[in-house]
């Protein structure tokens, strides 16, 4: 049965589809284009936050619950204080940000709210085929992740899996003004995990306990990790357990953008746009929508120049040093953390830095697996 005809049509509601459908809303271009967000179901995601590292003040400030001027990271070999001045690093509720979102586009003569589950989309008759209707637009931004990733044994895949607690003590332990980015005290089995602390008072903290791994662990070990970390090194015997969250973030160099079309554009995890070093996406997701409106006001196909091929070039290496060598990854971090200004560690993640900058930072990571990944993963 074919259904109405739109000029966009988005296909997954998540944090990329709806950063997209806001920015057309507000946008005077696109005023009266009809848009279709097409997601099984638009319920509000109350399980996951989002941090970022922003320069001053930035578009989503009214909706964080957190933020923090310093940060420390700890490894077995050092402790370094992190003045993150001029940043800031921000914590979002997923919860904020849908219920703000969801409002804000329901508000809008221009874009509808579908539930329904797209199977395909099919370039021939311009349309996405959904399990109850089929919707016909001009272009697709499709936030599905391809069946190839999840098939393919030939890209390298690193999987950021964590279990956080957010607890309460009874006792003053947690500086409020100052978060943990990394502290590698408490390892399992010579892999790249660590304990990642966001405090919000002296009695309170979201303490999450994170893998880089090649593998995914059975969800007792996270629960052991947090309980003796907690027990070891905050010094806690008794605190209760307000909330948990959990997730899986995939770290990986597949070309998800190699879909991108003159009629679709991948979009959020499934467009490649979790920086595959880091596993962070927030900021990453603004930047790249920014652009995709610039370029179609422009004229361009929206996934133009969307990425730096360098930064792309770095990741994979990064990631072949990590799948080969997990163990490696404390060490790496600390040459990261101690032998660089954190403006030079945000720009490099944010890809905003200069060649001199990326040679300084890759001298400062050495380590002969580097040259071993760097001829490995050359790309012709």
């Amino acid at each position: 049965m074919l259904g109405p005809v739109y000029y966009y049509v988005i296909v997954g509601g998540g944090l990329a589809g709806l950063q997209l459908a806001l920015r057309l809303k507000d946008d005077v271009f696109f005023k009266g284009k009809k848009i279709a967000i097409v997601d099984p179901s638009f319920a509000i995601n109350k399980e996951k936050t989002w941090c970022y590292w922003e320069k001053n003040r930035g578009r989503w400030d009214f909706l964080i619950s957190a933020e923090w001027s310093k940060g420390k990271f700890i490894s077995t070999f050092t402790e370094k204080e992190l003045e993150l001045t001029p940043y800031s690093y921000k914590m979002l509720p997923s919860e904020a940000f849908f219920e703000y979102a969801l409002d804000e586009i329901r508000k809008s003569e221009d874009i509808s709210l579908i539930e329904d589950e797209i199977t395909e989309i099919d370039t021939v008759k311009m349309k996405a085929v959904g399990k109850s209707k089929s919707y016909n637009a001009t272009h697709f931004f499709d936030s599905r992740v391809s069946s190839e990733y999840l098939e393919t044994e030939d890209y390298t895949k690193i999987y950021q899996h964590f279990k956080g607690y957010h607890i309460k003590a009874k006792k003053p332990v947690f500086n409020p003004d100052e978060f943990t980015m990394m502290d590698f005290r408490l390892t399992y089995k010579n892999s790249t995990s660590f304990t990642y602390i966001l405090p919000f008072s002296e009695t309170e903290a979201l303490v999450e306990y994170t893998f880089f791994t090649p593998y995914i662990t059975e969800e007792a070990i996270y629960d052991e990790q947090l309980k003796k970390y907690i027990k070891d090194y905050l010094k806690l015997d008794s605190y209760e357990i307000l909330r948990e969250e959990q997730g899986i973030i995939p770290m990986t160099d597949f070309p998800f953008d190699k879909e991108n079309a003159a009629e679709i554009t991948k979009i959020g995890t499934g467009g490649g746009w979790v920086k595959a070093s880091t596993g962070y996406s927030f900021k990453h997701t603004e930047k790249k929508i920014s652009k995709i409106i610039k370029n179609i006001k422009s004229g361009h196909l929206p996934s133009k120049d969307l990425f730096r091929k360098k930064f792309k070039q770095y990741d994979r290496i990064f990631l072949d040093v990590l799948a080969r060598r997990n163990e490696k990854g404390e060490q790496i971090f600390t040459n990261f953390y101690e032998k660089n200004s954190v403006e030079e560690i945000f720009a490099y993640l944010d890809e905003e830095t200069s060649r001199k900058t990326d040679l300084k930072i890759m001298f400062s990571l050495f380590d002969p697996e580097f040259i071993t990944s760097f001829f490995r993963k050359l790309k012709p």
